[in-house]
């Protein structure tokens, strides 16, 4: 997954983040979040990721993201969340059930309107959310005014799946606007 999303690269400005806030829906320790998020970013850079070409950083360190999730969380119909397949299925893995999980889709939401992201390269376990953000952008657009690019996702195949670490492909987020 990461390495083909890297690629994209070369085609745009390119927006990358560790998502340090989704993992705190399931990732208690302090320490070991802090040390995953230095790995995952190690992860992206030996996947070929390159910092002059790109903007990389954590989620935690763009505030208004949040700030942007609780807008849109006034026009998100509860309906949509609670069919999230990712809700239920870490709640059935023995996640423990709380807003955090269950509002995990606005905030991947905000992530990526607040850049006005055309291109959304994601695994397969992350397509939904990526449909969702969709729906929330055009409730928010219908109820605002012209607001956010409504995005479309990107299905990269293959490659650097955690090269280091092994890591599951739904530790890292990320993302391209042109």
């Amino acid at each position: 997954m990461m390495k083909p999303a890297i690629e994209l690269q070369e085609k745009g400005e390119a927006f990358y983040f560790i998502a340090n806030y989704h993992s705190m829906t399931s990732l208690f320790d302090p320490a070991e979040r802090r040390k995953n998020t230095l790995d995952v970013a190690l992860d992206f850079l030996a996947c070929g990721l390159d910092p002059k070409k790109t903007v990389f950083f954590r989620q935690s360190d763009v505030p208004e993201v949040t700030e942007l999730s609780w807008l849109l969380s006034t026009v998100t119909p509860m309906g949509l969340l609670e069919r999230a397949h990712s809700y239920k299925d870490k709640v059935a893995k023995g996640i423990a059930a709380s807003h955090g999980l269950f509002a995990y889709p606005v905030l991947m939401a905000a992530d990526i309107l607040i850049y006005d992201s055309n291109i959304v390269p994601v695994g397969r376990d992350q397509k939904q959310h990526v449909e969702m953000t969709r729906d929330i952008a055009i409730k928010f657009n219908e109820q605002y005014g012209q607001t956010f690019v409504i995005p479309r996702t990107a299905n990269p195949r293959g490659g650097c799946r955690g090269a280091r670490h092994g890591r599951p492909e739904d530790e890292q987020e990320l993302w391209q606007h042109h």
